[in-house]
């Protein structure tokens, strides 16, 4: 099938994952800045990764905390430490970006992570020139609300690059039910992460890596 765009999750498709404990590190950080010095395990295994308004103000309540304080200080401990995680070069790009040159399409990017810490990431590595659109999450509780599988930000980047024929590649179930709620394909990229996974989604197609668009996106 042809094309007119790609956009990629960030996170599993164009870059590494931030190991689990570096955001749980992020969390605790949060909470110190707030004076709280032994929070609740539980609640900071919330604040690391998976977060909902709702937990958030659960949260807040137990400690006298404002809620969009907390979160802004969170979402900026995030990403200072996957900043880190790149300098370090524990973080770093796929070695089949290649791919991107290969092809006469427009590109794009949609993530759940941070719009600074996807920002740093496309700028630190030399290919943000590459993307018409970059999306990640504003450093508020409203953002939560708008991440996939809601395809707020999948619907804005379409709008910049000026087509709804497009894919949409992803490495979590929640990537293919975005790309089904905005209407356009998806492509489940499974990385060492996700060689072995089980969907409970069907994607339009199912690719072990960037290599696999040179035979999807051929006109």
């Amino acid at each position: 099938m042809s094309y007119d765009a790609v956009v990629f999750d960030n996170d599993g498709v164009l870059v590494g994952r931030t190991s689990y404990n570096v955001l749980r590190e992020a969390a605790e950080t949060t909470f110190k800045q707030f004076g709280v010095t032994d929070p609740d395990p539980e609640h900071i295994e919330t604040m690391a990764a998976g977060v909902d308004p709702s937990d958030i103000d659960e949260i807040c309540n137990a400690y006298d905390l404002n809620p969009h304080q907390l979160w802004e200080i969170r979402d900026r401990a995030g990403t200072l430490a996957q900043r880190t995680e790149v300098h370090e070069g524990r973080k770093t790009l796929y070695d089949d970006l290649h791919v991107l040159d290969d092809l006469d399409l427009d590109y794009g990017v949609v993530s759940s992570n941070q719009q600074a810490t996807v920002e740093f990431v496309l700028d630190h590595y030399g290919v943000s020139d590459r993307f018409g659109a970059v999306y990640g999450r504003e450093p508020t509780l409203e953002s939560l609300r708008r991440r996939k599988p809601n395809p707020y930000y999948l619907h804005r980047a379409l709008e910049d690059l000026g087509t709804t024929n497009a894919l949409f590649v992803g490495d979590n179930e929640s990537d293919i039910h975005a790309a089904n709620n905005a209407g356009i394909d998806s492509a489940f990229i499974r990385r060492p992460h996700r060689e072995d996974w089980y969907l409970n989604v069907e994607p339009t197609h199912d690719i072990d890596g960037l290599d696999d668009l040179h035979d999807i996106c051929a006109p």
